[in-house]
């Protein structure tokens, strides 16, 4: 079976045919995770959720979305709106059955507000990330996590979130007191990976997954072949039982799609890609990252 671990079917981008993307999927036999990126998307995935028993929700602020900032990319532009993490609202979502994850959220570099510097941006992303993670130990459901041009900076906040703590202004809980619940302790999938070995080994060692995406079978950029090469070499070294897979619909279709709609069903591709590095077959890939899925997302 597909698990396509990431994807935004409720999105404006699928407004006209979902039905028919939900068909396609459905023929596929797959199973899908609606991921929010604000209120009204973490809503909508639950709703859709609902109608499905096959579809799950994830539920987040993504880190561009906690500022007013245009945003351009190869497959849609947009501007986002500033949203604040309601804990309450979060919680209540959360708890919902259907919901099997938090996020996305996370640090990102690429996109900043031109009046803002990077350092007032972190210190929100930051901030939001940890309100988060704070979430996802009170619920016990693991983080979807958001990282653009910034894996110094996250592993940096993973490995010591203390120092990002401001408890006057934001935290509820206090997790080193809090039964069952530690900062040493993350849960989750770092989302479209697209870094080198390096990160990904200090990822692992968290004991946090990869998420991989249509990335994988792009060729090599001309500009810079060394990112793709590093990239596929992850592939390569990353332990089979800490990967998954997903699209990211609507972006990021995979190389045969390119320049389409991305759809949940062409996962597909990535496995296939993901087979052919680690030179092995398609079936045993794909049933090896659904158990992956099922394990993380806590779905028997």
């Amino acid at each position: 079976m597909l698990f396509d671990t990431h994807c935004h079917i409720q999105f404006k981008s699928f407004f006209e045919d979902r039905a028919e993307v939900i068909a396609r999927c459905k023929e596929k036999g797959m199973v899908l995770n609606l991921v929010g990126t604000q209120i009204p998307t973490s809503q909508k995935a639950i709703e859709l959720a609902e109608q499905y028993e096959w579809m799950y929700a994830s539920v987040g602020i993504h880190p561009i979305q906690h500022d007013v900032v245009d945003v351009e990319e190869e497959d849609t532009s947009f501007r986002s709106r500033g949203e604040q993490f309601d804990e309450v609202l979060f919680e209540h979502m959360a708890r919902h059955s259907k919901v099997i994850a938090i996020g996305e959220t996370g640090l990102d570099k690429f996109h900043i507000a031109k009046d803002k510097t990077l350092e007032e941006i972190f210190a929100k992303q930051k901030k939001l990330f940890l309100q988060h993670w704070e979430l996802s130990q009170k619920v016990n459901k693991p983080l979807v996590i958001h990282v653009r041009d910034a894996h110094e900076e996250m592993i940096e906040l993973i490995s010591n979130p203390d120092a990002n703590r401001d408890e006057k202004s934001f935290l509820s809980l206090d997790l080193g007191k809090t039964k069952n619940n530690n900062w040493n302790d993350i849960s989750g999938v770092i989302h479209c990976f697209t870094s080198n070995w390096t990160h990904a080994q200090q990822y692992l060692d968290m004991g946090l997954y990869l998420g991989f995406t249509g990335v994988i079978t792009f060729p090599p950029k001309k500009t810079d072949p060394k990112s793709q090469e590093e990239l596929l070499e992850v592939i390569e070294k990353c332990p089979l039982d800490r990967m998954l897979v997903e699209t990211d619909s609507p972006y990021l279709a995979p190389q045969k799609y390119r320049g389409t709609r991305s759809e949940p069903w062409m996962v597909e591709e990535v496995i296939a890609q993901i087979a052919e590095v680690k030179k092995m077959h398609i079936e045993e890939v794909e049933r090896q990252i659904f158990e992956n899925s099922q394990r993380l997302f806590k779905i028997a």
